[in-house]
Order: structure tokens, then sequence, then C-alpha cells
């Protein structure tokens, strides 16, 4: 798949199996994460990589989470269950520093990238993926669990593996003219 095909057609894969990017195809993308847009060449992040008993822990952690947080049965089952939608998670954090000429949101920006370029690259090798946020990003349980200092940002989970669905061929791009002004 060409460059331009697969940013056209870039969706969202929500039902991953097994296999999981391993080997090359994960140091892949990893290296294509490497290379995001980056001001003042910082290498603002850092990738937590979960498979097989990571994947374990990371639910012991949410479900810890979610007690902690005393926010129910229900959300507990839910968080204990989440990471085990896909054989690989990759947790992207922003590791914000004080600097001179780049602000701490570019930096948060530039490890927001990373994100997008990893999930392109496994799909540019026929995995699928999908880019997961929401409330344990910013939990304080979650980010002592991942390792985050105090000014780290996690900017999401890359859930990635092998679609149980086949996506249509092209995505219908939408009117793009309420989203455009020349300037």
């Amino acid at each position: 798949m060409d460059a331009l095909t697969l940013l056209l057609n870039r969706r969202s894969a929500s039902r991953l199996t097994t296999p999981a990017p391993q080997g090359e195809e994960l140091n892949n993308i990893l290296a294509a994460g490497m290379r995001a847009p980056d001001h003042g060449a910082l290498r603002p992040w850092h990738f937590v990589i979960m498979q097989d008993a990571g994947i374990k822990r990371f639910s012991q952690l949410l479900e810890k989470a979610a007690i902690e947080g005393k926010l129910g049965a229900e959300v507990e089952e839910k968080a204990r269950n989440a990471p085990f939608r896909a054989p690989l998670i990759i947790t992207v954090i922003a590791k914000i520093k004080d600097h001179a000429k780049v602000p701490q949101w570019e930096q948060l920006v530039a490890a927001s990238c990373t994100v997008q370029a990893m999930q392109m690259a496994a799909v540019a090798q026929g995995f699928g993926g999908i880019w997961r946020s929401g409330s344990w990003t910013e939990d304080a349980v979650v980010r002592a669990g991942l390792g985050c200092e105090e000014n780290d940002r996690i900017v999401g989970f890359l859930y990635l593996g092998t679609p149980e669905l086949k996506a249509p061929a092209k995505v219908q791009t939408p009117d793009m003219d309420s989203f455009i002004t020349h300037f």
C-alpha cells in the first residue's frame, strides 16, 4: 500500500486479535514513532510496551485504579477486561520538559504524533490498531503504575493486533468545505 492510500484510508480497528506485530514489524512501528515531528530534537516521549504478562499487569493496574477510585463493580470489571481487547498495547507518555524554545504544548503534540505514526506503520505492515485514551490517562494510580513523573502526560494507549473484521478498501472522505478557510 502506498503512503497516500494509507493516509487517505486511515481508520481504527477496535476488534483485534493475534498475531500482533513482533520482531522487525514491531521495531518498524517503534522506529516510525521515533520519526515524529520534534521541535528541538527533544524526543519528549516514552513507549511502554505491553503484551502477554504485561497485558495482565495492565489489567490489574486498571482494576486497582477503579477500586481505589470507588468507581463500582461494573467499572472495575470493564477496567479489568479492557486490556484484553488487543494482543499488544503501546502506551505513549509525553515526557514534558521545561525548555526555553519548545513550549509544553508542543512537546505534548510531538508525543501525540508518535501514536499516529506508529498506527500507520502497523497498518502498512498488515496489522490494525486503535488509539484509546479516556480517564485512565489522567488517573493517579495508572500514572504511577506506568512510571509517570509529575510533568508527564499519557497521550494514549495504542492497541495493536490483527483486525477481526475486514475493513472496506476505501473510506469515504467527509465534505471538507466546512473544515477549510482560505486566507
